[in-house]
């Protein structure tokens, strides 16, 4: 009884997202592809490629106090050749195109609509995307790679209003580029745009309040800092990862677990995702936009 409860509510919560195939993905699969996704990141930087210099831990009691307990910049080195990459490339023309404040209508002209699919088409193009999709397809949720494509374009890049009515934000936008909402940084997972901005003088990186088991990449910070005057409480991403892979396990998570904490094997060790889902409006026969997606830290 149990078990048939389960894949009820499995049912029902792929078919409010508008992924009406019946879909029955346990937290056993969830693990173990992600396993295989963890294992399959060949574009993830090596030890050699990315040195990072995370200095002061804090408490989780002290992440509020804004002190700068860092002195030295985040990112001591990381290689050019490791960003020459296709899919990290194709990431680095996306992030420069987003107006960060909420409440300022976002515009998107031809040429960042191309960068949108090219790099969706670089994530397929890594053993990464294909086993994700092959996953996916496997449990009837796509019935072609293009429809894969196609939905991942508007649940990522969709537009939609944080504020005043505007369409301000995406998903990507959000997890990916940074967002400023309400005097604070909103969003901001991913180490690229942290990297970015700390190379540019625009983000000052002050502590962190969790440093993941993984010695090798992709790890996983909860850090502290401040990004051109604007301060982030707790700012969590993985470190490392090649851009396919975030992509593969934050889409996962929202794919089979919307608005939900999703348990994620990497290297043997358990991780939280938590996904949630832009309920205000939504694309398609009623799928939702996602909202924001982090790794989970103590």
């Amino acid at each position: 009884m149990m078990k048939i409860t389960l894949i009820l509510f499995l049912t029902i919560t792929l078919i409010s997202q508008g992924y009406s195939a019946l879909a029955s993905v346990s937290d056993a699969e969830i693990k173990s592809l992600s396993e295989m996704l963890y294992k399959l990141d060949h574009n993830r930087a090596t030890t050699s490629e990315l040195v990072i210099d995370p200095q002061t831990l804090i408490s989780s009691s002290e992440t509020g106090s804004r002190d700068d307990a860092s002195s030295r910049p985040l990112f001591k080195q990381v290689s050019s050749t490791l960003l020459s990459k296709p899919t990290y490339k194709a990431l680095l023309n996306l992030l420069d195109n987003y107006r960060r404040v909420t409440g300022e209508v976002e515009d998107v002209p031809s040429q960042e609509v191309q960068e949108q699919d090219t790099f969706l088409q670089q994530t397929m193009n890594t053993d990464v995307g294909r086993e994700l999709y092959n996953f996916l397809h496997s449990k009837g949720i796509y019935s072609s790679q293009s429809e894969f494509i196609q939905d991942l374009k508007m649940m990522w890049f969709g537009l939609y209003s944080r504020s005043s009515g505007k369409l301000d934000s995406s998903g990507f936008e959000h997890i990916f580029a940074g967002e400023i909402k309400g005097g604070k940084v909103s969003g901001f997972h991913n180490w690229l745009q942290l990297y970015l901005n700390e190379k540019q003088g625009l983000l000052n990186y002050y502590s962190h309040s969790f440093n993941g088991p993984w010695t090798t990449y992709p790890d996983v910070l909860g850090m502290q800092f401040e990004w051109d005057g604007y301060f982030k409480e707790v700012g969590s991403a993985f470190i490392g990862s090649s851009p396919e892979f975030d992509l593969a396990i934050y889409s996962l998570c929202y794919i089979t677990r919307p608005g939900k904490k999703c348990y994620v094997s990497l290297g043997g060790q358990t991780l939280g995702i938590q996904t949630y889902t832009w309920d205000n409006s939504s694309y398609g026969d009623g799928k939702k936009y996602i909202a924001s997606a982090y790794p989970t830290t103590p």
